[in-house]
């Protein structure tokens, strides 16, 4: 049984698995290791200085000659970067956090896919409406920034509803082979992963960051405007850590959160990190990491090691198609 879809045909990729944009985290390396092992590698686009974006666009192309994405998020103008992308010649473009119909035509003109993330059904309908090629149910269990507050479980079958011939992914709280069976057999034609690809060799993030995925329960993750320095009004699952103790025992507050403005770490550049940033761990940053944002979903509890991106592609399909083998027979 081949893990096949129509969404490989439509994004002309071997295995419906999908790398989501994790942030700064997101690096050529990943994304062409992942399209290399014959998913959908994906750069995070929208906090690149432009020219650093072009130059990532094109490594990402001198590593891969396969189709991989960008992901912009709408709440900043997309513009500059947008074009960048279209000009370098990326094929799948990703927008979350916002109307992507501004910029459907656009990207149709210069021959690529638009994508488009969604929290509920009524989104999936004015995406489909607005011309998104695919869409992409993320469900309340997802690492990250998270548009709505439904469970993946229930999501994906009404976004798939809803959304008429527009293929459905599925995203949140899918890390292995069952859950991408499971995902496809609620309707989906691929799966969203991202807390699996940040505990991957290839991986932007700190090694703390790994080392805490792959050690940390699906209960050990909370969820609100806790990092919001640099983004605003955008709620995000996270691994709990002292600075989200530290501001629930404060009772939760919006304002005057304790050891706000905080230098607490320091870029590879030498700016400073606050407390309450919105940037996780990467490479190359010193001080006190454990205190800062590291973005992860429920899926954490099924995750075991940290290996090579190709490797978690192959092998994913192959539990995937196990699994619905296993299903086959179940249904007699």
């Amino acid at each position: 049984m081949a893990l096949r879809t129509g969404l490989c045909d439509l994004l002309g990729i071997d295995v419906p698995i999908i790398q989501a944009p994790i942030g700064g985290a997101s690096v050529p390396e990943l994304a062409a290791a992942v399209s290399n092992a014959g998913g959908l590698g994906m750069l995070s686009v929208t906090w690149r200085e432009p020219a650093a974006l072009r130059t990532l666009l094109q490594e990402t192309q001198e590593r891969t000659p396969r189709t991989f994405g960008g992901n912009q998020v709408l709440t900043f103008d997309p513009a500059e970067r947008l074009e960048i992308c279209l000009d370098e010649g990326v094929k799948v473009v990703s927008f979350f956090w916002g109307d992507p119909a501004p910029y459907v035509d656009q990207v149709h003109r210069a021959g690529a896919l638009v994508m488009q993330t969604v929290g509920s059904a009524a989104e999936a309908r004015q995406a489909a409406d607005a011309g998104v090629d695919v869409i992409v149910a993320q469900g309340w269990e997802a690492g990250g920034h998270v548009l709505g507050q439904v469970s993946t479980m229930a999501l994906v079958p009404a976004v798939v509803d809803a959304a008429g011939s527009v293929p459905v992914v599925a995203a949140g709280g899918i890390a292995d082979g069952r859950g991408i069976a499971a995902a496809l057999m609620l309707g989906a034609a691929g799966v969203w992963l991202g807390t699996r690809f940040l505990a991957s060799e290839e991986a932007n993030a700190h090694p703390i960051v790994k080392e805490r995925v792959v050690q940390r329960a699906e209960t050990d993750t909370a969820f609100g405007e806790i990092f919001n320095v640099g983004w605003e009004n955008a709620p995000h699952r996270i691994l709990r850590n002292s600075t989200v103790e530290r501001w629930e025992a404060a009772g939760s507050p919006a304002t005057n959160r304790p050891g706000a403005g905080e230098t607490v770490a320091t870029n590879a550049d030498g700016s400073p990190v606050v407390r309450y940033s919105d940037s996780m761990p990467r490479a190359g940053m010193t001080g006190d990491l454990e205190a800062l944002a590291y973005y992860a979903g429920q899926s954490t509890g099924l995750i075991h090691s940290i290996e090579p991106a190709g490797k978690i592609v192959e092998r994913l399909a192959a539990e995937a198609e196990a699994a619905l083998r296993g299903g086959a027979k179940v249904a007699g």
